[in-house]
């Protein structure tokens, strides 16, 4: 049985995809699954994947600095097995997807990658019971007003499925880098069991519940502002949660959460409507040792802790720029 190498990202949105994608190949390839992100992406295809597997990557952005080295090497991938890629971020800059010759892309900015997925799968003989596992990730990814969302929505009751959906993120935001446990929901949600029937998820759900309100309090005792920016440092919780209560105490434009790793600083970013987030770390990866990117209003970012005082200076004044545009 030949090989199908799954790579998403951890969050609700990517572990649906994963769901899906799991369901759709299992009967025909063995599914493998690993969660990766779009700084790590190149690495992990290295790694883990060889010619000669078929491959689906979905929720996975290209990010500024690896972009043309990941799609060199998808299509040396396609020459020998099925590649398909599935997003919803901004393309990266100077960089088009439609041009691949060996790769699947169905890419798209309008919606969540558990939406693109079902369609994309749907169409190929998946299951439509399973449209309730996609409408989890576009929950989790607060891209519930598309119309696929608002009509699939109607054909569930929609209090259970929001029910489902927020089971489901909080034991994934509790769960962190637990990719075992993490395998297990995908497996599990494969088989479009419900997130409220597992006493695991339910336990890490409501333990997260729990944490994310002590997390709102620290956040408003520790938030920094700089000039557009309000920041917090190795929150304890979620930094995106924690960037977007940085935005809101700070009362600025950006909120930044920064979690240490060794010499690096990882960053979740969160802005208000009026600024593009994405495009602004894109230009400024070109000019500083920085990676980010993301969507308009909630980005990611790596930087050198050597180099963040200058980053801070650099999006403060990008920021300022941007509104006088």
């Amino acid at each position: 049985m030949p090989r199908r190498v799954i790579l998403v990202h951890g969050d609700s949105d990517g572990v649906a995809s994963g769901a899906l994608a799991y369901n759709f190949y299992k009967t025909r390839e063995e599914p493998v699954i690993f969660f990766t992100h779009p700084v790590g992406l190149l690495g992990d295809l290295k790694e883990f994947t060889r010619n000669g597997d078929n491959i689906f990557i979905a929720d996975i952005a290209l990010n500024e600095v690896h972009a043309e080295e990941v799609l060199k090497l998808l299509e040396e991938r396609g020459r020998y097995g099925e590649v398909v890629y599935i997003d919803h971020h901004p393309e990266p800059l100077n960089t088009r997807l439609n041009g691949m010759d060996r790769v699947n892309v169905y890419h798209n900015t309008c919606c969540s990658a558990s939406e693109l997925t079902y369609i994309f799968l749907h169409e190929r003989g998946l299951d439509p019971e399973y449209s309730r596992v996609a409408l989890y990730g576009a929950i989790g990814d607060y891209l519930d007003e598309t119309q696929w969302v608002k009509r699939t929505l109607a054909e569930w009751d929609k209090r259970s499925i929001y029910l489902e959906a927020g089971i489901l993120i909080q034991a994934l935001e509790g769960t962190r880098r637990d990719y075992e446990f993490k395998r297990g929901i995908v497996e599990y949600l494969s088989r479009n069991s419900l997130p409220s029937s597992n006493p695991a998820i339910v336990e890490r759900g409501l333990e997260q519940a729990k944490r994310d309100e002590e997390l709102r309090v620290w956040v408003k005792e520790n938030t920094h502002v700089y000039g557009a920016i309000g920041y917090v440092v190795n929150p304890p919780g979620s930094i995106g949660k924690a960037a977007n209560y940085a935005r809101v105490y700070g009362g600025t434009r950006v909120g930044i959460a920064i979690e240490e790793r060794g010499d690096t600083y990882v960053m979740s970013l969160r802005g208000d409507n009026t600024i593009d987030l994405n495009r602004i770390l894109r230009i400024m990866s070109r000019e500083l040792p920085v990676m980010g990117g993301g969507h308009p209003f909630a980005a990611g970012a790596r930087v050198k802790k050597e180099f963040f005082n200058e980053f801070l200076a650099r999006l403060d004044e990008t920021i300022k720029g941007f509104l006088q545009q």
